[in-house]
């Protein structure tokens, strides 16, 4: 190897790679870790897998995102400067979406955030972001945020997420009483086996579930107290990608890039109300003019016919014209058809437009269908 040639960076291990290998996980490379894509034992495989989250509880292994946390003096103004989050309505206890935008608009991430300030204490903010992205997430904070406020990187902790129907009565098991404390977008912490368990009511694949963040030293500890149940089994990315699409959940790098607005991506949602207004966010001026305008294109969800599942890349054709380009695809394992999510140009995104993939040289027929395609199981009370 010559003196100027980079060696590739080395592909990076879990706290739970061992645990994964043990359960006969096919591990594969994924936003720069080793991760299990699924488990090849009994019961194991993508779509066995995805029909368990839906009917019992699957146990994802999502370490590789990192969890941050922010505090320090004037922290809420200093996020509200570069997110477009109204943290006067977030309470503690409260979780919500987010993003991280550019100065054109365009989406750097998108993320979760917590408020985590204690009781009479000052504030304090717990984020979530995608682990391939998080480095780039990690430098622009500390780029955008001023001294006074501390960005610490929480890399000695494990996020696991526990998802799926039997989610909420295994972790009752586990932790008595927390579950009804917590709804759907809400977080605690509690004291587990002798360490401090971050627990959010939240997830990644339509169904009910909780987020779990545990010390990475002790991480097998409580991944062996949840598998104990035999309502859980351990579910790789596989059914993890398979669940999100038919939740119509947007993946960072596919469906929204820096190429994206949040106007154009649908999540709209994520962007406060008095912030639409206000602005002072990066990318506000693209963002209200959107609002006002419309965007040029919109993402929209598509029910495709036959087996031939689309992926993303696939051009969408009106009659001979292409309209737009499919960024997830692939088959549904509870409807039993290829479902895909696309970008397409104004004027083709009405319920039950129809519209052609193009896939291996064939046009496969597909309509507009709305998002989700399986309907959300959130706990969100009574």
């Amino acid at each position: 190897m010559s003196e100027d040639t980079e060696a590739a960076p080395e592909t990076q291990t879990l706290p739970l790679d061992a645990w994964h290998r043990e359960r006969a996980a096919r591990m594969v490379e994924f936003a720069g870790y080793w991760m299990p894509i699924q488990y090849t034992g009994e019961g194991g495989g993508i779509i066995p897998e995805h029909e368990w989250t839906r009917n019992h509880a699957g146990l994802f292994d999502v370490s590789h995102m990192g969890q941050l946390m922010v505090t320090g003096e004037g922290v809420e103004a200093a996020l509200e400067a570069v997110l477009p989050i109204d943290l006067s309505t977030l309470k503690p206890g409260r979780i919500r979406y987010s993003l991280l935008l550019d100065d054109n608009g365009g989406v750097l991430d998108d993320l979760m955030v917590t408020n985590v300030t204690p009781p009479g204490g000052a504030a304090e903010y717990y984020l979530v972001v995608n682990g391939a992205t998080k480095w780039d997430d990690i430098a622009h904070l500390r780029e955008h945020l001023p001294d006074e406020v501390t960005l610490t990187h929480e890399e000695d902790r494990i996020l696991l997420a526990l998802q799926g129907p039997e989610a909420a009565a295994v972790l009752e098991r586990l932790v008595p009483g927390v579950t009804q404390e917590l709804v759907f977008m809400q977080g605690t912490a509690r004291e587990w086996n002798g360490a401090m368990l971050g627990i959010g009511r939240s997830g990644y694949t339509g169904e009910d579930g909780f987020e779990l963040s545990y010390p990475a030293e002790r991480a097998a500890e409580l991944a062996d107290a949840l598998v104990a149940d035999e309502r859980v089994r351990p579910v790789g990315l596989g059914a993890r990608d398979s669940l999100r699409l038919e939740a119509g959940l947007p993946l960072y790098g596919h469906d929204m890039t820096p190429d994206t607005s949040p106007i154009e991506a649908g999540l709209t949602f994520g962007i406060n109300k008095r912030r639409r207004s206000e602005g002072g966010f990066p990318g506000a001026e693209r963002v209200q003019r959107e609002l006002a305008q419309g965007p040029s294109r919109s993402w929209i969800g598509l029910a495709v016919d036959g087996r031939l599942p689309a992926r993303e890349g696939a051009a969408v054709f009106a009659g001979d014209t292409q309209v737009g380009t499919v960024t997830s695809g692939g088959f549904s394992p509870t409807l039993g058809r290829p479902i895909a999510m696309a970008y397409v140009d104004a004027g083709y995104t009405a319920p039950d437009t129809a519209l052609e993939i193009e896939v291996r040289g064939k046009r496969l027929l597909a309509k507009v269908a709305p998002t989700p395609f399986v309907p959300h199981r959130y706990h969100r009370g009574k």
